[in-house]
């Protein structure tokens, strides 16, 4: 078999593209709690209570602060692909709510359908006062320090409280 250069040139070509489309793989991460659908079954509203719903499922990702303590617990599966964002691929929302006496009343399950997508104006805050260029910042204090008046001498006389 005799190799030539249009075949090592080939060859090079296939393995740089297959390179290449290696990279554009998604990477996969996955954030907050591991929902063990088993588990989540066996919370029964009206038979279980706040200490046996920390025995099964743990402790919460976090509790409400206001009206009833329900607590959440958050499943967040993301795909990022190369220079990207990352994007929600599969999101879990457990919330477990509880009566007075801390009896579970409810178990709700909410998925990816409730995530809003928050994309502010502009790449830049509104603030009051002058816009100043980047040269003005840098050098705009320049002999201004320092400097007491007319010379550059200090001030003399009764200072700002009198003495």
């Amino acid at each position: 078999m005799r190799i030539t250069g249009r075949s090592v040139g080939m060859t090079a070509m296939v393995l740089g593209a297959a390179l290449l489309a290696s990279g554009c793989t998604a990477i996969r991460n996955h954030r907050g709690y591991l929902v063990d659908q088993a588990l989540v079954d066996a919370v029964q509203p009206g038979i279980d209570n706040r200490q046996s719903v920390e025995r099964t499922l743990g402790r919460p990702t976090f509790v409400s602060q206001f009206g009833a303590k329900d607590w959440y617990y958050i499943s967040q599966d993301t795909k990022t692909l190369a220079f990207g964002r990352p994007h929600t691929s599969e999101q879990t929302v457990l919330r477990v709510a509880f009566d007075a006496s801390g009896n579970v009343a409810a178990v709700d399950r909410i998925g990816k359908e409730q995530i809003a997508r928050i994309d502010p104006e502009g790449d830049k805050t509104p603030t009051l006062g002058r816009d100043r260029s980047f040269l003005e910042d840098l050098f705009g204090n320049v002999g201004a320090v320092g400097a007491g008046g007319p010379g550059g001498a200090a001030p003399s006389g009764p200072g700002p409280n009198g003495s």
